[in-house]
């Protein structure tokens, strides 16, 4: 069950305010921090900084997306549990750490909306060992520019090499390079 909640206090959510919306994919939980600076990739520096508060939790990261906006950005933070699944508890607490710990590395400039989440039934990819756990499965993968004049394909994972991932595109076979993926999900 996916549990939404929005809470708009700076300094994220120490409790659940509303709940007031499901969803069959995995709790969701949602909160408004503010100001920062960050310096190279914010996806990447934050990942490095969250990480070993998510483990400590008994919780995995599954992976973070930075979508940066005029005058309020947007974070999304999906962290996974294999025993039991993600609860909405689970995402409070680490909305709650995480946001702390925003609070005081301070890694992004401005306002903005941090999500905690699970990745859902329609998950994203995020890493190699990902992509390599779904081999046989139909993902929806979106380029940052167009290869062979396309950038969106549908398509099963027949492998994960070194730095690309091939998929079987309506009878093609397509190598692409990891580095060049905008964004990939399980099509669901």
């Amino acid at each position: 069950m996916r549990h939404r909640s929005s809470h708009s206090r700076p300094g994220c959510g120490y409790g659940l305010k509303r709940l007031f919306e499901e969803w069959a994919n995995g709790p969701f939980f949602v909160c408004t921090v503010g100001k920062g600076l960050m310096v190279g990739d914010r996806a990447d520096r934050i990942t490095q900084l969250i990480t070993p508060t998510v483990e400590a939790l008994g919780l995995e990261l599954w992976g973070v997306e930075y979508l940066p906006q005029r005058g309020h950005s947007l974070l999304r933070v999906y962290i996974e549990e294999h025993e039991k699944g993600v609860t909405v508890e689970d995402c409070e607490k680490a909305s709650r750490q995480i946001s702390a710990l925003l609070d005081v590395e301070d890694p992004i400039a401005g306002e903005y909306t941090l999500e905690v989440s699970s990745p859902g039934l329609d998950r994203p990819l995020f890493t190699p060992n990902q992509y390599r756990n779904y081999i046989g499965t139909e993902i929806n993968l979106r380029l940052r520019s167009a290869i062979d004049r396309r950038r969106n394909f549908k398509g099963k994972i027949i492998s994960v090499e070194a730095g690309s991932v091939t998929l079987m595109v309506d009878g093609t076979e397509h190598s692409l390079p990891f580095d060049a993926v905008e964004k990939a999900n399980i099509a669901y």
